[in-house]
């Protein structure tokens, strides 16, 4: 744990190189509102179940290979990854319709790993330092509870959170402190797919 708090902390330094009195952007305080938009993609280590109407001999349900393809009756590697399952859907369909009528396809998605591009990591002093799934509707507590929270030896009023917006790198200063032990929920903030927390160790 002690090496991941290391970790962080030579992240975050390398993130601020250049800047000597770096200035951060702060977030606004949390909406807890569902992000409609979001569609969950599958993922490596997913598995689907593909139903298909009329033909339960080739219905089954399969893992999500690491290299992102599925492999199941008639069908051998059909990319999955990054798909809805709607998506996936039908390109099962256009696939199957080679062997079979008018065949309908409905995917139902298990285990939700989800794709990398998409997970929340935490770094540095979090007593379990991890990547996580996003789920919609999540916020920097959701995060902190399922990290277990902060070290002993956090600087959680120091904390950044990374976020990629329009394909532009920002970062933006969070107040783990004051949200865990103070009960500030002022300092709850929103969280996104992707986001990237660094909490750095205490100077003292």
């Amino acid at each position: 744990m002690r090496q991941l708090g290391i970790l962080g902390a030579a992240i975050l330094s390398v993130a601020l190189t250049g800047c000597s009195t770096p200035k951060f952007s702060s977030l606004p305080e949390a909406t807890y509102e569902l992000r409609s938009a979001s569609k969950y993609k599958i993922g490596p280590g997913d598995s689907v179940q593909i139903f298909v109407w009329r033909y339960p001999e080739v219905s089954t349900t399969v893992p999500v290979r690491p290299d992102g393809y599925i492999t199941a009756p008639l069908l051998e590697d059909i990319p999955a990854s990054g798909k809805t399952p709607t998506e996936l859907a039908r390109d099962l369909e256009q696939a199957l319709s080679v062997y079979l009528r008018d065949p309908l396809v409905t995917v139902i998605v298990q285990g939700f790993q989800g794709i990398y591009p998409e997970q929340i990591r935490v770094l540095g002093e979090a007593a379990h330092a991890q990547s996580l799934r996003y789920i919609d509707g999540m916020t920097l507590l959701d995060l902190m509870i399922a990290v277990g929270g902060t070290t002993q030896f956090a600087a959680g009023n120091r904390a950044v959170l990374m976020r990629f917006e329009k394909g532009e790198r920002k970062r933006y200063t969070v107040r783990l402190d004051d949200l865990i032990k103070r009960a500030d929920m002022a300092a709850n903030v929103d969280m996104r797919p992707g986001d990237i927390l660094i909490i750095p160790e205490s100077w003292f």
